[in-house]
């Protein structure tokens, strides 16, 4: 029989990692087997056409979930906004640069590979294969990637005027519709033409939209 003298001595549970860390103010470390943040360089990465924009989110989402975000910068998907003139009105139209593809800055290594290759409807690095890193993307083509990328123009596109000077053609619509007449003038910058209608008994230029006339 032993005595309360004798009875074992219970240490204290000792803190978590997690637990230790908060309670100084300080961030849990790194997991000791993650690779050290080098240089960031830029990768094209094949994907499905027409989804660019929701495997770029959920690349960034899956970034942010596994906490890679110091091994992933820029994740882009370059685009081209132009401004055409439709039937008077401006319309904007939103055109990929490069259809099937994202663009990635990321400290390349085997957890940002397998994030990628996990990530539905991406295909893989461009140049990677089987034990094969990809080559990154040459400075000159990022430079020209970041330009286009920073433009997303906003440019008026002049519609093409598919009539000469000197055809007949008729009004479709407008308050001359219905009247013929020669067309006198090209405007080529405005997208419109001149035509020579009767108005009031004389012939006088009037100005039209290319959509407003058709050909006799």
């Amino acid at each position: 029989m032993t005595s309360g003298d004798d009875a074992p001595v219970t240490s204290p549970e000792q803190p978590s990692v997690e637990a230790a860390a908060a309670s100084t103010g300080h961030e849990a470390p790194m997991d000791a087997n993650a690779p050290v943040p080098g240089e960031k360089k830029w990768f094209a990465v094949k994907v499905q056409s027409g989804r660019e924009d929701s495997i770029r989110d959920a690349v960034e989402r899956r970034v942010k979930i596994e906490g890679l975000d110091p091994y992933v910068g820029k994740i882009i998907v370059p685009v081209e906004r132009t401004t055409e003139i439709v039937k008077g009105k401006k319309v904007t139209r939103t055109r990929k640069l490069y259809p099937g593809y994202i663009f990635v800055e990321v400290d390349f290594n085997d957890k940002i590979l397998y994030l990628f290759r996990e990530t539905p409807g991406v295909g893989d690095f461009v140049g990677a294969g089987l034990n094969k890193k990809p080559m990154p993307m040459p400075a000159a083509d990022v430079q020209k990637l970041l330009q286009q990328r920073e433009e997303v123009v906003a440019k008026t596109q002049v519609p093409k005027i598919k009539f000469d000077k000197g055809e007949r053609v008729k009004i479709k619509d407008g308050m001359f519709a219905g009247m013929e007449g020669e067309i006198s003038n090209i405007l080529e910058a405005k997208g419109r033409v001149e035509v020579m209608l009767k108005v009031f008994g004389r012939e006088v230029p009037v100005e039209h939209e290319f959509w407003q006339i058709e050909h006799v």
